[in-house]
């Protein structure tokens, strides 16, 4: 004997062996065994064999009018075997019995299944409505499977067009779009994105990388909003001083500038005037909103994505010939010794006489210039007079860095700036260190550091940037905080990012809480915006770590895109290269580092002549091979470059002694639209 059963879903048969009492020990026609419960056995029968049933109720299921059938089903419920002399009459046996069941089973649109063999035809309406719904899945199907078809072919269906960067960023996956896409890149064995790339879908691997940063950070669009910022003070007193900006020429966002003021004793008070949007914008208003919601800008090669509306910037930038709104640290300096004797804070009005920019000025202002009075260029006194102040600054910084155990800093010899006109990239070097650089960095340093101390003086709580080893030999820990802490790798006691509240929503939050300290004095505690312990401020430093590292994390991808792009622009095969650590190499054209497999062992800063042998601009990845050894370095040029290259070797964006010449870095004027190798000023 054989039966028809069910078992975990699904109908088998298979020949009983024996019975006891309701089970059936039953061997299937692959030679398995199984105990089946006799309420779980549909059809008994003796012929034809299990295997045989199974083949031949398929094959007659298939042909089964369900339309037919279910307009011979009874409305209430019924046993599958009550529709079986209806349909198939007098030759209605065992296999027409299991091909009915196959039938109705495997229809649940038609036949509801009520229990073991027992089923009830659906209300015609719904009916109906799933038969629409069935075919539209049918005629998607159809749809879905043209878009394969095209794309495996190499082209771009035009119901993709406008579509493909969404496909590829944040896809909808239950798309017949997307799933086409999927099947015809797993057909044709490569990456969604490199098969867009190859159909026309997405412009260049550039419009790529882009729209993914943007589809993350950015989904509402980059645009801004329409607000105005708010009224400044009535009171706000106007300074007796000519500021002015050293910036790059292609700078908007000037944040900071300085004076120089001549005293009767021979000593000078010198002014470090940053731009003041804090006067007017007020935590909550709509232009904190939408600084918060970006906490900053975002620099890549080619463009900037600000964090503040043009129209705020253009209230609060240090534009020269106008009177604007500035908190200032003034210092009273010694000029023999260098010494600061004094020091205060206000928030005024300033009048930048001038606007300085790197390119006119770099090549005038050198060492040997300032150190012979040479040359003519604006503000040549001025400078004149913070040259010195600088370079004294810079020395106590290194003597607080050796009191941490930590080398002076190894300023390195070139930066890079990167100049995008559509498809088409410019490096160009540009030297670091020059005295300029130095004035800016030292002193935009200084009232980091000294804003820092005035915040914690008046028990008003900050965002600060700490760095320590904790005595330890390991790297130094880099952390922001709302309390005060040495930054060893800076060489300075305490350190709030407090210069650049036009660029960086940490530093707007300080110079709030700084203005409170300068109008209130005393009571700045419970007038400032931010309380100790306020939660929210705590969220702000959050917030703000994970955003502008991803900001920074892009910038550097886009870097490294742009430099595989000049590689192939220029159609360097071969290229130099110096060794910076096992098989870690720098290029000395542009500012890109590469692991080279097999590279050998090398000294660091041995010259060495690579051959590229791929480059892929959609993965942001070059493969290079070791062509010849240049030449070897002296052991002075070697000891000279150990720490920088060690550095680079473990990544700037790491918590390590890095973040010392990172912050110095940071300080120093750059390019903003060219989009350079380190954050411009701040």
């Amino acid at each position: 004997m054989n039966v028809f059963f069910e078992e975990s879903g699904s109908f088998k048969a298979g020949s009983v062996l024996s019975k006891q009492g309701d089970a059936f020990q039953v061997e299937l026609p692959g030679g398995r065994r199984a105990k089946v419960r006799a309420k779980d056995v549909l059809i008994e029968f003796d012929k034809p064999a299990a295997g045989d049933l199974m083949q031949e109720a398929d094959a007659i299921a298939q042909e089964i009018d369900l339309d037919f059938l279910w307009e011979c089903a009874p409305d209430d419920e019924f046993p599958f075997a009550a529709l079986g002399a209806d349909y198939f009459g007098d030759k209605f046996g065992p296999t027409e019995r299991a091909a009915l069941v196959l039938r109705m089973h495997g229809a649940p649109v038609y036949f509801r299944r009520k229990g073991r063999g027992q089923y009830q035809r659906a209300p015609q309406e719904q009916l109906q409505m799933a038969l629409a719904g069935l075919e539209r899945k049918r005629q998607q199907a159809l749809v879905q499977q043209g878009y394969e078809d095209e794309l495996k072919a190499g082209r771009l269906p035009d119901a993709l067009k406008d579509k493909a960067l969404g496909l590829l960023t944040k896809p909808d996956k239950n798309s017949i779009e997307y799933k086409a896409l999927e099947a015809a890149a797993a057909a044709r064995g490569i990456s969604q994105a490199r098969l867009m790339l190859e159909c026309g879908g997405i412009a260049s691997p550039r419009a790529l990388h882009e729209a993914r940063f943007l589809s993350e950070y950015f989904p509402h669009g980059v645009g801004f909003p329409s607000v105005q910022p708010g009224p400044l003070p009535d009171d706000l007193p106007e300074a007796n001083v000519e500021a002015f900006s050293i910036d790059d020429v292609t700078t908007t966002e000037i944040d900071d500038a300085f004076s120089v003021e001549h005293l009767s004793d021979g000593r000078v008070r010198v002014g470090i005037h940053i731009a003041a949007p804090a006067l007017g914008i007020t935590r909550g208003d709509a232009t904190d909103a939408i600084a918060r919601g970006r906490l900053s800008t975002v620099y890549m090669p080619g463009d900037k994505i600000t964090m503040l509306p043009d129209n705020v910037v253009d209230v609060f930038t240090l534009g020269e010939g106008d009177f604007r709104p500035a908190l200032s640290l003034y210092i009273i300096v010694n000029r023999e010794t260098q010494d600061i004797v004094a020091t205060e804070t206000r928030a005024e009005r300033v009048f930048v006489k001038s606007n300085l920019r790197h390119n006119h000025l770099d090549e005038h202002v050198t060492e040997e210039s300032l150190a012979a009075g040479t040359g003519e260029y604006p503000h040549k006194a001025d400078i004149a007079v913070l040259w010195p102040l600088a370079q004294a600054l810079f020395e106590k910084r290194q003597q607080a860095r050796a009191t941490y155990g930590l080398r002076r800093e190894v300023q390195r010899n070139n930066d890079f700036n990167f100049y995008v006109d559509g498809e088409h990239i410019t490096i160009t070097p540009r030297r670091r260190g020059s005295p300029l650089d130095l004035i800016v960095a030292e002193l935009a340093i200084l009232a980091n550091s000294s804003w820092g101390a005035f915040l914690n003086d008046h028990g008003v709580p900050g965002i600060y940037r700490s760095q320590r080893g904790f005595g330890g030999p390991g790297p130094k820990r880099t952390r922001m905080q709302t309390t005060p802490a040495p930054h060893e790798g800076l060489g300075v006691a305490q350190y709030a990012w407090s210069t650049s509240p036009l660029r960086r929503y940490v530093d707007l939050v300080n110079q709030w809480q700084l203005i409170a300290c300068v109008q209130h004095g005393v009571t700045a505690k419970l007038a400032a915006p931010f309380k100790p312990k306020d939660a929210d401020l705590f969220a702000v430093v959050q917030g703000f770590d994970d955003t502008y590292t991803a900001y920074a994390d892009h910038q550097r991808r886009m870097e490294y895109f742009w430099c595989l792009r000049w590689l192939k622009q220029e159609n360097r095969r071969q290229v130099p290269a110096s060794v910076i650590k096992d098989d870690l190499v720098r290029l000395e054209e542009i500012p890109l580092i590469l692991h080279v497999p097999g590279l050998g062992v090398h000294a660091r800063g041995t010259r060495v002549m690579l051959e590229v042998v791929s480059i892929d601009e959609l993965t942001v990845e070059a493969s290079c091979r070791l062509l010849h050894v240049i030449d070897a370095p002296g052991a002075a040029a070697e000891e000279d470059e150990a720490e920088e290259d060690i550095i680079e070797a473990n990544d700037l964006s790491a918590e390590s002694e890095a973040e010392a010449q990172a912050e110095a870095s940071a300080e120093q004027p750059q390019s903003e639209t060219p989009g350079n190798t380190q954050e411009p000023t701040p």
